[in-house]
């Protein structure tokens, strides 16, 4: 449980946190258009987001950020199109293809099988896909991210941090990009449990039934707030919300609730990139979209594409978990330095995190 809060040091939280600086604060990025751009030579990097959009503030806009970063090593100008819905995955792909893309990233699970329709229809342009392990080719990059090993350390925080003895996380679709996330979360809370003798419930998600709340989309408004609010009515009094901007309507929903509610964030430091929610994130878990996006379009525009999966983990910093920020002299201030040893533990091999939901 909560202590009284008491001034903690950074600095172990620093080395679990190695992959916040992916997650900067950026303004909302703009689709660009059209057949037209400022690539030098042949190398033009495109991208197409899910339908949460580039301003998901969460694993789309971290995707965005990879590209344009690699895109400015080599001076050129990207192409990047928002998906709508569902319905215009393939026709956005095909529209990148005729632009003549040398390789295009998707930004999601959902996308995979318009990826692997367009990538068998098209062997001479390379493609990465975000969150799918599924595609088997030798013109598909996989960039996956075991999430559940870092939310494993944000369900052991919030148990650690709550005072009603009930924490809670709810999702956007039941896919395993989504419940990855909520597999570890429970996990870590129940850990907790073992280590301490405590009895914090995790409502929202069972990992054994892997049934649980979720609002069927992945975006913000009545439904996301309404599932946030059942947790809320249940005493929960920290919530992870997983599925892009569906945490907006969750921190309506806590703003409302008048009470000491804290929310986690997942994909990017939400505390950096949705700064008007700031003083509500215990922590984030954090996913190494930007980094993993930025280094496979950097490596086709120097000829060195690979195909080869990418899998991130505590080990190589793919994933982690971002600091307390506000909440750092709230926290048992022992409670850095133990998710630290847990971290290595995890990484050791000593604590097993595993789940159904991962793609690799």
């Amino acid at each position: 449980m909560r202590t009284t809060p008491r001034k903690a040091a950074l600095g172990g939280l620093a080395t679990l946190s190695a992959i916040a600086m992916l997650a900067g604060c950026a303004s909302a990025p703009e689709e660009s258009g059209g057949g037209t751009t400022e690539a030098s030579g042949d190398f033009l990097p495109c991208m197409v987001s899910d339908a949460g959009g580039f301003d998901d503030k969460s694993f789309n806009q971290a995707g965005f950020e990879g590209l344009t970063a690699a895109a400015e090593e080599f001076g050129v100008e990207p192409i990047t199109v928002e998906s709508a819905d569902d319905t215009v995955y393939e026709s956005n792909i095909n529209n990148l293809i005729d632009q003549g893309c040398t390789i295009i990233v998707t930004v999601g699970f959902l996308l995979a099988d318009a990826t692997a329709a367009a990538a068998e229809a098209n062997p001479e342009t390379q493609f990465a896909i975000v969150d799918d392990a599924s595609i088997d080719a030798e013109n598909v990059k996989p960039l996956t991210f075991n999430t559940s090993e870092a939310a494993f350390l944000a369900g052991y925080a919030a148990a650690s941090y709550s005072e009603t003895g009930v924490v809670g996380t709810f999702g956007g679709m039941q896919i395993p990009t989504v419940t990855i996330f909520m597999d570890g979360f429970v996990d870590g809370v129940n850990y907790y449990n073992e280590q301490t003798g405590e009895n914090v419930q995790a409502i929202g998600w069972d990992v054994a039934g892997q049934t649980g709340s979720f609002t069927g989309g992945f975006a913000a408004g009545t439904e996301a707030r309404n599932v946030a609010q059942s947790l809320i009515d249940q005493n929960a009094d920290v919530i992870m919300p997983v599925g892009g901007p569906i945490f907006l309507s969750a921190g309506e929903a806590i703003r409302d609730a008048g009470r000491e509610i804290a929310l986690i964030g997942v994909d990017s430091d939400a505390y950096e990139s949705a700064p008007e929610l700031s003083d509500l994130f215990l922590t984030s878990v954090l996913k190494g979209v930007a980094a993993g996006v930025e280094d496979v379009v950097t490596a086709a525009g120097n000829d060195e594409y690979s195909a080869e999966p990418y899998v991130g983990t505590l080990e190589n910093d793919g994933v982690g978990i971002a600091p307390f920020h506000d909440f750092e002299d709230a926290v048992d201030p022992e409670l850095e330095a133990t998710l630290e040893d847990l971290r290595q533990q995890i990484i050791d091999g000593e604590i097993e995190v595993e789940s159904p939901s991962a793609l690799s």
